[in-house]
């Protein structure tokens, strides 16, 4: 008879099932500095560069794509400490075919996210900052429609990256409660330690979504087109990572050999 290792969520990170384990023979204070640590490598998963890039690559400012990583940051991180609240109090356990449905989840929404803006791409939308107003507040901000067309809905674009992190703090939260209910025994600094990991991948997501941005900024201002070049590689790469990620998650679930 073999033992076969506690399967995880396949998003999930192996660095911090690792490291978590390390908190039973460490003080509360390190384990809070290595949740930080944690939240900033956890930011530069494959799955979350790929749906965050595929939203800055729809803008030319640099400080709306650093706010898109805060704001994907700030939905990652209430739904991991909603999670949190409730498998740390209540002593339960994410069962793994609900964590496998989530990942499904992502991988539906990699594709989605990369098949409407190759479509977008394909159609010709082109990249404007048109000037207008929101509650009597007068700015502009860049944002896609097709050319020709004057009229359309302006509404700020914080929501999608909003959801965007929401869906992937769901679907990474099973391996990362599993490691923090095995190696943190006090369900205060539980809790707090995922507040910390969650301001750890708010500011790794702000720092790299600033990062993927400049690239795009850089060529789109010396090459005429290039914007479109970069938004169809974003929206390429995104489909091949939920692709991937379906893949992945069908092996785990048993459906590939």
């Amino acid at each position: 008879m073999t033992d076969h290792p506690p399967r995880f969520a396949p998003g999930a990170s192996a660095v911090i099932i690792a490291l978590a384990s390390l908190a039973m023979w460490t003080s509360p204070t390190t384990v809070l500095g290595l949740g930080f640590l944690l939240g900033l490598r956890h930011a530069l998963d494959v799955d979350h560069l790929a749906a965050v890039s595929t939203i800055v690559s729809q803008g030319r400012n640099l400080w709306r794509s650093s706010l898109v990583g805060v704001v994907w940051g700030i939905g990652h991180t209430t739904s991991l400490l909603a999670v949190a609240l409730v498998v740390i109090g209540l002593h339960m356990e994410i069962p793994p075919l609900v964590s496998q449905l989530l990942e499904l989840g992502v991988a539906v929404m990699l594709v989605g996210l990369g098949a409407r803006l190759l479509h977008a791409v394909v159609r010709g939308d082109a990249l404007h900052a048109h000037a207008h107003d929101h509650t009597g507040l007068a700015h502009a901000h860049p944002h896609l429609h097709p050319e020709g067309v004057a009229h359309h809905d302006h509404t700020p674009g914080h929501r999608q990256p909003f959801v965007v992190g929401l869906v992937h703090g769901l679907a990474g939260s099973s391996a990362l409660m599993l490691a923090v209910a095995a190696a943190i025994p006090d369900p205060t600094v539980a809790v707090v330690y995922v507040v910390v990991f969650g301001l750890g991948s708010i500011g790794g997501m702000a720092v790299t979504s600033t990062l993927i941005a400049i690239p795009s900024l850089v060529a789109s201002e010396r090459y005429r087109g290039a914007d479109r070049w970069v938004r169809g590689w974003a929206a390429v790469t995104s489909v091949v990572v939920g692709l991937g990620l379906v893949f992945e998650v069908g092996r785990g679930a048993g459906f590939f050999a």
